[in-house]
């Protein structure tokens, strides 16, 4: 029996403890995700990955719009600061054999060699590096739709991190994290997930049963399409679970932070917008289909609340320091907007029932609006 003071193991270093953080605050539900890439950056930081390989080798698998893509997206933004500090691959244009020298470039002698530049290069990785943090995304795309000479790369890269290019110059992937995103199973997780009727209910924890039987849906379509030697040579499978409605109202949170952050840099649009319980409400109607995940709620949230902003950018019918609010109202069908006035803001101080000028972004036509205290009171703040 150990009489020594036991040491914990599980505690986080303070960037690895921030880095969590910020990515909780990106990314929705996807524990087993989160956690992945945490300690990814926790073993890197400590100096601690295996050498003569990728830091490390990660397989997302799961229905689209899940969230596979953007947590990766996420990452580097913390990161690096920029959510495009990831060198992509989409593998939908690598189908075909030939198509390799546009990822690798042209060997010498080839008709075009000096005008087809690689896409993986040495330089290109260390585009992003500081002095602080020397590593690289990159992400390999939809992996399933790549060719056999992809996949020899692939295998290559995974053993040895390294990549012979088509003019014989090496490229050292020891401080790179190779990321690769797969839609395979899941259409059978969505359906495990839904049971065929809907979104499942709240739950604090995910059933036990149901995890181990999308844990297996998902190996079992990785297993009839990936060959064991690629299968061996990853450092984690990882499952993404879809959306339920409750996290696609986290979801749209985020996103609609995002669309006041793009208002607030744009040149002449420095105004605050508030949607109401009801404009969300409606945006989350709108947004769900169990199909398409998170990236339908996007699509509605361009369609229904950012062009009609830019409509209203664009006449003129707002302007910097104003407040706008955005309700949903059964008569006219789409988002209406009307702004805050001062005669409203003193209103709203004294509880007093004063109407808001209501904004013709959609339809062209006017609506009664609420009383100001009740829309302060229906807006989240």
């Amino acid at each position: 029996m150990c009489t020594q003071p036991i040491l914990d193991s599980t505690l986080r270093s303070s960037d690895a403890a921030e880095f969590e953080e910020a990515l909780r605050a990106k990314i929705v539900s996807q524990e087993e995700a989160v956690q992945a890439m945490v300690d990814l950056y926790q073993v890197f930081s400590a100096g601690l990955n295996s050498p003569g390989r990728p830091v490390g080798s990660l397989l997302f698998l799961g229905p689209t719009g899940s969230g596979k893509t953007r947590i990766v997206e996420a990452a580097a933004e913390i990161l690096f600061g920029d959510p495009r500090a990831v060198i992509k691959v989409d593998c939908g244009e690598f189908q075909h054999s030939h198509e390799i020298s546009k990822l690798i470039g042209s060997p010498p002698g080839y008709l075009g060699h000096r005008e087809t530049h690689p896409l993986i290069t040495q330089e290109a990785l260390s585009a992003n590096h500081t002095d602080k943090l020397k590593l690289s995304f990159l992400l390999f795309d939809e992996i399933e739709k790549a060719s056999d000479a992809l996949w020899q790369l692939l295998l290559g890269m995974l053993d040895k991190a390294t990549l012979t290019l088509g003019d014989n110059r090496r490229v050292d992937l020891s401080q790179t994290v190779i990321f690769m995103t797969s839609n395979l199973g899941g259409g059978e997780i969505t359906e495990l997930m839904h049971g065929g009727m809907g979104f499942i209910q709240p739950q604090d924890k995910p059933i036990s049963g149901l995890d181990q039987k999308v844990e297996r849906t998902a190996a079992e379509a990785a297993r009839r399409k990936f060959s064991p030697e690629f299968m061996n040579r990853l450092d984690k499978v990882v499952v993404f679970r879809p959306l339920r409605q409750e996290q696609l109202a986290e979801v749209l949170a985020i996103e609609l932070a995002a669309v006041q952050k793009r208002v607030l840099e744009t040149a002449n649009g420095r105004f605050v917008f508030r949607v109401t319980h009801a404009g969300r409400e409606f945006l989350l109607q709108e947004g769900t289909d169990r199909r398409y995940g998170a990236r339908h709620l996007k699509r509605a949230i361009e369609r229904h609340l950012v062009c009609p902003l830019a409509n209203l950018l664009a006449t003129n019918q707002v302007n910097t320091g104003d407040t706008l609010y955005v309700d949903w109202d059964a008569r006219v069908g789409p988002l209406v907007f009307w702004k805050e006035s001062d005669a409203v803001s003193k209103a709203v101080q004294r509880q007093q029932p004063v109407q808001f000028q209501v904004m013709k972004a959609v339809g062209g036509r006017p609506v009664e609006a609420p009383s100001a205290a009740k829309a302060r009171g229906a807006a989240n703040k």
